[in-house]
């Protein structure tokens, strides 16, 4: 795969590449792509029930990955699928700097949204979708018995490390 990372200016086709080149470097295949059980590993290695895999088709989320060639360089937003394992839990998080969507695209989650002391929960089914604006805590909860499968969008091209709840323990844990 070319590296799209060269590109001078996000979105135009550099010199060196002719359009077929640029246009596959934009291109993530789902063939290519691989789950990574280990970009919330600290997570599950604190509790079990965190575990889950993140599948990146457009930059690196927030997850804390430095990076990831095999993905379409970010230039505006991240792209990923999260693979949520049957009672895996999600922890309350914030990001400070930027708006996440999740997009459900097999199951059904609870999500948790907290905002100071304002705390609700909703449902999200198949092809539900929400818009968590930055500064918001959310988690979720995958009460099913099957795995649950949701794209992961934030807007920004390299978004900062998301934040807990001061109380959650995840809060004092070190990342690897």
């Amino acid at each position: 795969m070319t590296d799209s990372t060269v590109t001078a200016k996000p979105g135009i086709k550099p010199d060196h590449l002719t359009m077929e080149e640029w246009v596959e470097s934009r291109i993530a295949r789902f063939e290519g792509r691989k789950y990574d059980w280990n970009a919330l590993k600290f997570q599950a290695d604190f509790d079990p029930k965190y575990r889950r895999a993140q599948m990146r088709y457009i930059g690196t989320g927030a997850t804390g990955v430095g990076s990831d060639t095999n993905t379409v360089a970010a230039d505006h937003f991240t792209f990923s699928t999260m693979v949520l394992p049957s009672k895996c839990e999600g922890p309350l998080h914030l990001h400070d700097d930027v708006e996440e969507v999740f997009f459900m695209l097999k199951g059904q989650i609870t999500l948790m949204i907290q905002d100071g002391d304002h705390y609700t929960e909703t449902v999200l089914r198949e092809r539900d979708l929400i818009s968590v604006p930055p500064g918001i805590y959310r988690g979720l909860f995958n009460h099913g018995e099957e795995e649950a499968l949701m794209c992961v969008m934030l807007g920004t091209q390299k978004p900062h490390i998301p934040t807990y709840p001061e109380d959650h323990p995840l809060s004092k844990v070190k990342r690897n």
